[in-house]
């Protein structure tokens, strides 16, 4: 019988990054998951304080080379991948010099500041849509984890609804705490447009700067289930998400059932 596949989309994940609640739990819940019996492969951003030879990273040629536009400009995909001991489970990293590459003490100036980030998050979503697409891996569950992912359900909702690979996947969101300051370009819905979004797809962010607030409203409302991954989830989200009528997990401290609950979660949005 084949197995149910898994794909995760993280912002942070250790040991390739410092140990944070987000990272901890990019790297455990994906490892529990495979133990649980799943298919999994996991996808992060390859920031540029990542040391690739401690880490063992090294370029997949047969998925790299493809170019993404954003704002009418070329962006090469490169990807990397690694393996997580002692799970031996696949790490992707999506890697581009413009937006991923910035000195060892400013890796967390994607939180910090929302220059670029628009661009940035745009950039992920299309890359790692488009390598899984490569892969010819269909997920069962997409499972998108820090405000990086935030994008990905749009894509695969309106860009991405037909083809194969992801036709029948099931969007995970994962409310995060983690944040970032300010608003986002305001150009953020015209770049988006010129990717063959409508504005009644982007109808919710056309009219009024997009900030994380908003940026994760955006992704509640593409996804299919909703998950308050964390202590601290602003409650005008968490409230947001309940309203939205769809399947919502709230946050549990016991990380004893961390991986039973969000098996149990994905098996009811899969046997739907």
């Amino acid at each position: 019988m084949e197995r149910k596949k898994v794909l995760y989309i993280s912002q942070e994940i250790t040991p390739y990054l410092p140990q944070t609640a987000l990272s901890v739990l990019g790297n455990k819940l994906p490892q529990g998951t495979q133990e649980k019996g799943y298919e999994v492969r996991t996808f992060m951003p390859k920031y540029g304080c990542i040391n690739e030879r401690r880490n063992q990273l090294h370029e997949v040629i047969r998925l790299s080379g493809m170019n993404v536009i954003i704002d009418d400009s070329d962006h090469p995909l490169i990807i990397k991948v690694a393996t997580l001991q002692p799970a031996r489970m696949q790490v992707y990293f999506i890697d581009n010099d413009d937006y991923f590459h910035f000195s060892p003490d400013k890796r967390l100036e994607i939180d910090s500041s929302p220059e670029d980030n628009d661009e940035r998050i745009m950039f992920f979503a299309k890359g790692v849509i488009e390598t899984v697409k490569k892969l010819r891996w269909e997920p069962a569950i997409v499972h998108c984890m820090g405000w990086i992912s935030a994008l990905v359900p749009l894509y695969l909702k309106r860009m991405y609804h037909e083809d194969p690979s992801f036709v029948s996947s099931k969007i995970v969101y994962a409310l995060r705490p983690e944040d970032f300051q300010g608003n986002l370009d305001e150009r953020f819905a015209e770049k988006l447009r010129m990717s063959q979004f409508s504005d009644s797809d982007l109808k919710s962010i056309v009219d009024a700067p997009v900030d994380f607030i908003s940026l994760n409203k955006l992704a509640i409302d593409y996804s299919d289930a909703i998950i308050q991954s964390g202590d601290g989830v602003p409650e005008e989200l968490i409230e947001y998400a309940r309203a939205s009528g769809k399947p919502f997990m709230p946050y549990s401290p016991d990380e004893d059932s961390l991986n039973d609950r969000y098996s149990a979660f994905y098996e009811t949005l899969i046997n739907e």
